[in-house]
């Protein structure tokens, strides 16, 4: 019994910490201006939905990407593009379940064309997408495809 007792408060200290996250809404405008602010940081933020199954097979690729780099000025961001009433009955659980680590936002869809056409001019919206920003070297890149551990990689060593 004892044994127990120590192995959950064990889990309690260590492991749900670890995979508990908070996703708040953010907007374009918003993301742009904490791209204006890490001036040496590249930004990879993916755009998702706990829906879409490409994106969902595409996400322990950047978890993996994230880890690798996690000591260099990179900044992963994953955007779910879920409706904001479902941050607490889909997102969050979907997240603990797959033990996303990475910082965790959701778009807000008040104006959902607006917020598509801000971040790039060129995206229809479909899922998955992926921004690249690295104000440094005045980057930006945008890519609506999904994107392996080595397409995250190769991209991440041509922008940084």
């Amino acid at each position: 019994m004892k044994r127990f007792v120590v192995t959950q408060l064990l889990y309690l200290l260590f492991v749900w910490p670890a995979f508990s996250q908070t996703v708040r809404p953010v907007t374009a405008s918003q993301l742009e201006s904490r791209f204006r602010s890490g001036k040496d940081t590249v930004y990879v933020v993916n755009f998702w939905a706990t829906w879409c199954v490409p994106c969902v097979k595409e996400l322990p690729e950047f978890e993996k990407f994230r880890e690798d780099h996690k000591d260099q000025p990179l900044k992963l961001l994953l955007v779910s593009m879920d409706y904001e009433s479902k941050v607490k009955s889909a997102v969050m659980p979907f997240a603990r379940r797959q033990k996303l680590k990475a910082e965790i936002l959701i778009a807000s869809r008040k104006n959902e064309q607006g917020f598509i056409d801000a971040i790039d001019k060129g995206w229809s919206g479909s899922l998955p997408g992926t921004l690249i920003v690295n104000n440094a070297k005045a980057v930006r890149k945008f890519f609506e495809k999904p994107l392996t551990h080595e397409e995250l990689n190769t991209l991440y060593q041509t922008y940084k």
